[in-house]
C-alpha cells in the first residue's frame, strides 16, 4: 500500500504534548533495540569465531557481510521512507534485524556454517543500516517538534541497548548458553518490542515539508528526478562532507570496538571469552554515560569544543589500550576510548540535519550516515588483514589516526539555524547559535 492510499497522517503541529512524548519514548525504544541487536552479536563473537574455526583475516571477511548489508540498507532507506513512510519502514527494518540475528545463531551453533552466518549478518546489517537513517531523521523531527535537545539522549538509548546486550551476552557466555538459544531469544525481544513501540510513532511526521515524502494528507508527490536531484545536491556541500569526515573517524572508532574489542582482549591480552564480553560491557557503559551527559555539555560549550576534547580523550584511550604494559591499564583505556567517541555519531547527525532547508534534512542525514558507514564497510576487513599481519593491537593504530583527523575536522559541526516547536500547548523557539550559547533545556526536560 502506498502513502496515497493511507489515511491522513497528523502534522506535528496537531500533536498534543502527550503524543509528542509518546513519540519520543517510542524512538528511545527503537534506538535501544538497534543497540541490543548489535551488542548481542558482538558479545558472542569470540564464541562464533571458535565454533567456525576462523582466523583473524577470515573473521574480518565474515564481518564484512554485516558492513555491506548496512551500507545497502543506508542507500535503500530514503526510497523505503518515500514508499511506505518512516513508521512502517522502521518496523520492517527491525523485523529484518530480528530474522538476521536468529539466522546468525543457527548458522554458528546448529549448522556450523560460515555462509549461513554471513547471510544472517547481511540481513541484520541491512535492517540496522536502514533503521539507522529512519530513526535519526525521525529523531531530528521529534527534536524540532518538542523544541529540546534530545538527539544525544536518543543515541544514549542506543548505548543502553548495547549495555543490555553486552551484559546478557556475558551472562549467557558465563552460563554456557548456546549462541543459537541466546540469539533466538534476542530476536524475539526485538520483534515484539518493535511492534509495541512503533504504534506511538505518528505517520508522516518525519519531515517538516510534506512534499518531501508525500506522506502527509493531500500532499503532491515530488517527481522522482527532482527528488534524486535534491538528494545528490547535498554532496556538493563542503561543510557536509567535513561533517561526514567527523562521522567517518568517530564511527570507525566505535565500530572497531564493536567488531574487534572482544577479539583484542582475548588475543592481545590472553583473557577468556567471558572476560572479553565484560570488557565490551565496560565500553558500552562508558559510551552510554558519555551520551547521557553529552546533551547538557553540548548546550553549555557547543559542538566544536566538545568534539575536540572528545577526540583528544579518544586518542588517549586508544593509545592506552594499544600500548598498555598491563591489562588493567588497557581496560581503563577502553573507558576513555568509549567516552571519546560517544558523541561523534549523534553530533554528526544533528549537525547534518541543522539546515535552513528542512526538506533536505533526510538527504543530508543519509549522506553523512553513508560516509560514516564507510568505516563499518571498510573497517572490519582492513583491521582483520592488518591484525593478521601485525597483530590486532597494532592494527588499531589506524583507528587512532582517524580519530585525530575527526578532531581536526570538528569546526564543520558548528551550530547554525534554530529549532522550532509548535504544539497544542504553544510555540517554543530554541536557539542553536554559536558555540558557548545555551540551546535550551537539557534532554531530561523534554
Amino acid at each position: 500500500m502506498t502513502d496515497s492510499a493511507l489515511p491522513p497522517a497528523p502534522h506535528k503541529s496537531t500533536l498534543t504534548r502527550r503524543q509528542l512524548l509518546a513519540w519520543r519514548n517510542a524512538l528511545f525504544v527503537i534506538f535501544a533495540l538497534s543497540g541490543l541487536s548489535l551488542a548481542s552479536w558482538v558479545a558472542r563473537l569470540p564464541a562464533v569465531r571458535d565454533e567456525l574455526g576462523l582466523d583473524t583475516a577470515e573473521l574480518g571477511i565474515l564481518i564484512f557481510a554485516m558492513s555491506a548489508g548496512s551500507v545497502i540498507g543506508l542507500i535503500a532507506a530514503p526510497p523505503i521512507v518515500h514508499r511506505i513512510g518512516a513508521k512502517a519502514g522502521m518496523l520492517v527494518a527491525l523485523t529484518v534485524v530480528a530474522v538476521g540475528i536468529a539466522v546468525i545463531g543457527v548458522g554458528a551453533d546448529l549448522l556450523v556454517s560460515a555462509p549461513v552466518v554471513a547471510v544472517g549478518l547481511a540481513l541484520a546489517g541491512f535492517g540496522n543500516g536502514s533503521v539507522d537513517v529512519m530513526m535519526n531523521v525521525e529523531g531530528a523531527a521529534a527534536e524540532r517538534a518538542i523544541g529540546k535537545t534530545i538527539l544525544p539522549l536518543m543515541h544514549a538509548f542506543f548505548s543502553f541497548g548495547t549495555v543490555t546486550g553486552a551484559g546478557v551476552g556475558a551472562l549467557a557466555s558465563g552460563l554456557g548458553v548456546s549462541v543459537a538459544v541466546h540469539l533466538a531469544g534476542i530476536a524475539v525481544v526485538i520483534a515484539v518490542c518493535a511492534v509495541l513501540a512503533i504504534r506511538f510513532v505518528p505517520r508522516g511526521a518525519e519531515t517538516e515539508v510534506e512534499a518531501t515524502t508525500g506522506a502527509a494528507a493531500g500532499a503532491v508527490r515530488t517527481p522522482f528526478l527532482r527528488r534524486l536531484a535534491d538528494s545528490l545536491s547535498v554532496w556538493r556541500d563542503g561543510r557536509l562532507l567535513l561533517i561526514g569526515l567527523i562521522m567517518l573517524g568517530m564511527a570507525f572508532a566505535e565500530g572497531s570496538a564493536n567488531d574487534w574489542l572482544t577479539i583484542a582482549v582475548v588475543d592481545g591480552y590472553g583473557q577468556s571469552n567471558t572476560t572479553a564480553a565484560v570488557i565490551f560491557g565496560l565500553f558500552t557503559v562508558s559510551m552510554t554515560a558519555g551520551r547521557v551527559l553529552g546533551g547538557p555539555v553540548l548546550d553549555r560549550f557547543g559542538r566544536v569544543p566538545v568534539l575536540r576534547v572528545s577526540a583528544a580523550v579518544g586518542v588517549l584511550g586508544l593509545a592506552a589500550f594499544i600500548f598498555a604494559p598491563e591489562p588493567w591499564i588497557a581496560y581503563v583505556g577502553v573507558a576513555f576510548w568509549a567516552i571519546g567517541c560517544s558523541l561523534g555519531f549523534p553530533v554528526g547527525m544533528s549537525a547534518a540535519a541543522d539546515t535552513d532547508d528542512p526538506k533536505l534534512s533526510a538527504a543530508r542525514v543519509s549522506a553523512v550516515a553513508i560516509i560514516g558507514y564507510v568505516a563499518f564497510l571498510v573497517g572490519p576487513p582492513v583491521i582483520g588483514l592488518l591484525g593478521h599481519e601485525l597483530g590486532i593491537l597494532n592494527a588499531l593504530v589506524l583507528v587512532l589516526v582517524l580519530v585525530v583527523i575527526a578532531g581536526l575536522a570538528s569546526p564543520a559541526a558548528r551550530e547554525r539555524g534554530r529549532i522550532r516547536s509548535t504544539t497544542g500547548a504553544g510555540t517554543s523557539t530554541t536557539s542553536t547559535g554559536t558555540p558557548g550559547t545555551t540551546s535550551g533545556s537539557g534532554p531530561a526536560d523534554a
